[in-house]
């Protein structure tokens, strides 16, 4: 969906350069991204490679569609089926269940629904049981009513 430019392959090869010369970066996943019920294998594969590297951050944003964009247009048209509110929530835990490194992950925006701030792995198991709990509690209406009352990102 995002049409980058590059591969998997080639942001290994140059963050590993990266880490050879000390130099530290940090990455961005956006939950929701890919579209309705693509969530799953996104965060699966994105963890993949986030995984075979060493980004000192990791920032975590939410897709959040505003009129004037193309992606907005895009899904007025048809185009672009956008993700639900809790199918992005369950995106972002299959994400960081599957991460496997030792790195700072912020998803703590107003665009994600709920705030989380965690050193992985360490914090890992109580942030997978707090988005739990947050699925299984809040209603998807409630959810989007959050992101429908969104004027801005900044």
């Amino acid at each position: 969906m995002a049409n980058k430019g590059y591969t998997a392959k080639d942001i290994i090869e140059q963050c590993r350069k990266l880490d050879e010369a000390g130099i530290e970066y940090y990455f961005v996943y956006m939950t929701g991204l890919a579209g309705k019920d693509k969530g799953y294998k996104n965060a699966v594969n994105s963890a993949k490679v986030f995984s075979k590297v060493n980004p000192r951050f990791v920032h975590v944003d939410s897709l959040t569609l505003f009129e004037g964009t193309e992606l907005y247009d895009m899904a007025r048209a048809g185009t672009f089926i956008p993700a639900g509110e809790k199918e992005r929530l369950e995106e972002l835990k299959v994400f960081i269940k599957n991460l496997h490194i030792r790195t700072h992950l912020f998803a703590n925006t107003v665009s994600n629904f709920y705030p989380v701030t965690a050193y992985l792995p360490r914090d890992k198991e109580n942030i997978l049981s707090e988005l739990q709990y947050i699925l299984d509690t809040v209603s998807e209406e409630e959810m989007l009513e959050y992101r429908h009352n969104l004027k801005s990102l900044g």
